[in-house]
């Protein structure tokens, strides 16, 4: 058996200080809006820096192994950065839940994205009273909707402490605190025993890995033998070409504005998931079922509001839209110049929307998925 990797404590109490100075008690705080503006400026600049060095400066022409080695390195303080900057954000613009889900007519957006989390516990056969891990958990939304419709008891691992003290509070409003916990970690080297897990998913977090392989690996390595690991992975698919600049420009637009440091492609992740020991079970991409659906998956962030099926929609979905954002973004930065929103906030926002262009951009080009589902089965010993 592995022995377990614990996270130094010197790495702990450092990350639990930055995310005190940084947010202090907004954790607890509902409006995401307001949290947004009451950063400390001082500890936002650090982020902001530590982040976008990876990324200014560096066109998708100018691109080299050796930079996206950097951003492989520093995946963990990258990703924590990025969910430093972007949470507010996330939770303002789209919800507790942060993916995509597919749509049907007559069906609210919300309504839509928890569809699409129990189509990945139908999958996966998940039980009252099984022990399951959620790889990359956010603010908890997938642990809540997920433990509420199985029954089972999720562990949510995350390495960002701000997204911990939210999850951890929505629980308890919920009154969940005894079916879903939380706990701080880096998933490329977890902390628990071997085989401690009945089930493992990820709804679009592995996609944070630095090696998909290296990330499936030590879920196989947690999760108890006949087990099921289920993931929507964020992938460029086959018809993604690297030599292409406009290509290129579009996966580096998605990678800078979603903390990604290394996307791969559909077949990477495949040899990935059987190199890594799973029976690979099933393997789809349903953002392309049949061509795919009549509603886009993209839908909310191209503004085309004629898809939007209910008017309880309309403040997340014109939030959304590009004009949504445009307003936002004009206003953040006005408020950034006069001084009561932290620096660095515009930029990221600014990032964001970016990254939504290209993610449109990708989905409609076929060149992207935020939801290749794929089924593994760890064998019985």
């Amino acid at each position: 058996m592995a022995a377990p990797i614990v996270l130094e404590p010197q790495d702990l109490e450092r990350d639990a200080a930055f995310k005190q100075a940084l947010h202090g008690r907004t954790g607890q705080d509902d409006n995401s809006f307001k949290n947004m503006m009451r950063k400390d400026k001082d500890a936002q600049k650090l982020a902001v820096d530590e982040y976008f060095k990876h990324w200014d400066d560096k066109a998708a022409s100018d691109e080299t192994p050796l930079i996206r080695d950097a951003r492989r390195n520093d995946y963990a303080t990258l990703t924590r950065h990025y969910y430093n900057l972007a949470t507010d954000l996330y939770e303002y613009g789209w919800g507790q839940s942060f993916h995509f889900g597919r749509f049907t007519k007559g069906e609210p957006f919300k309504q839509a994205l928890a569809r699409h989390e129990h189509y990945l516990a139908l999958k996966m056969g998940l039980q009252e009273g099984q022990r399951v891990l959620d790889v990359g958990c956010g603010v908890g939304g997938p642990a809540r909707e997920i433990a509420k419709f199985t029954g089972c008891k999720v562990v949510g691992l995350n390495n960002n402490d701000y997204q911990i003290e939210r999850a951890t509070r929505y629980a308890q409003q919920e009154g969940l605190a005894d079916q879903v916990s939380f706990m701080k970690g880096d998933f490329m080297q977890m902390s628990y025993p071997d085989n401690s897990f009945d089930g493992v998913y990820a709804i679009e977090a592995t996609v944070h890995a630095p090696s998909l392989e290296g990330i499936y690996s030590e879920i196989f390595r947690v999760l108890k033998p006949g087990g099921c690991f289920s993931v929507y992975e964020w992938l460029m698919t086959e018809k993604y070409d690297n030599d292409n600049p406009h290509h290129r420009a579009i996966r580096l637009g998605i990678e800078q504005g979603n903390g990604i440091c290394n996307m791969e492609k559909v077949s990477v992740a495949l040899d990935a998931m059987t190199k890594a020991g799973f029976q690979l079970e099933l393997h789809s991409d349903l953002a392309d079922i049949q061509g795919g659906d009549e509603i886009p998956w993209y839908w909310p962030l191209s503004g085309d509001l004629r898809y939007m099926q209910s008017i309880w929609d309309l403040p997340t979905l014109i939030r959304m839209t590009h004009t949504g954002r445009t307003v936002v973004h004009k206003f953040v930065g006005a408020l950034e110049t006069i001084g009561l929103a932290p620096k660095g906030t515009q930029k990221t926002a600014d990032s964001l929307a970016t990254a939504a262009d290209c993610l449109v951009a990708g989905g409609k080009e076929k060149l992207f998925t935020p939801m290749y589902l794929m089924v593994g089965r760890k064998p019985l010993l």
